[in-house]
């Protein structure tokens, strides 16, 4: 996996991209960024191991279901002029992964914002789209399942996918962006060369 390589190609995909050492550089960045500004959080490890809700929450109107009631903060940071998440993968090749159970997250990745940013560390990238594909459903979502103690069989172990058909399945759709959407304005991809996140 070539990162010089991966910034390359998201950028020739028209994403803007900044890379930082550390989270806590990545998380003065943003802070430094954002004044002002209504921002909803999509549900995130990596937004939680940056204290990215404190650092903004001074000087922002900030959004997240992990925070505030999970109904009414999911509809406004659908809302928010600006939109922080992270990806489940990252390709080489330039494509961001996100894998959803309810859509929220997703949802509002793709419509109605002045700004998104995809908060990335270095663990979420792979040197292809196939190998990135694999990692979104037999990394991430398994771990995060696993996290949130549902009854699914890759929960139990935090394994791999099993493509089950239980009801309590969080991985219910798949986005990938190829390019920005046309929904959105500014969308920037913000890389950490830490492992965060699932």
């Amino acid at each position: 996996m070539n990162i010089d390589n991966a910034i390359k190609n998201l950028k020739a995909r028209g994403f803007d991209v900044a890379r930082f050492a550390t989270k806590e550089q990545a998380r003065d960045y943003l802070a430094g960024r954002l004044k002002g500004q209504t921002i909803g959080f999509g549900g995130s490890m990596t937004l939680k191991e940056m204290d990215l809700y404190n650092a903004l929450s001074p000087r922002n109107t900030v959004w997240s279901h992990w925070v505030q009631d999970p109904e009414t903060a999911r509809k406004n940071a659908g809302l928010a002029d600006v939109y922080i998440t992270s990806a489940n993968a990252v390709s080489e090749t330039g494509e961001i992964i996100n894998i959803d159970g309810s859509g929220n997250r997703v949802a509002a990745s793709l419509y109605g914002k002045k700004e998104v940013y995809f908060v990335v560390g270095i663990n979420k990238f792979e040197e292809s789209y196939d190998k990135a594909l694999w990692r979104a459903r037999n990394v991430a979502s398994p771990k995060n399942a696993k996290r949130l103690g549902v009854n699914t069989p890759c929960a139990k172990d935090g394994d791999k996918c099993y493509d089950c058909q239980s009801p309590a399945r969080i991985c219910r759709g798949l986005v990938v962006l190829w390019e920005p959407m046309n929904g959105n304005g500014r969308t920037e991809v913000v890389i950490v060369d830490e492992a965060l996140g699932y």
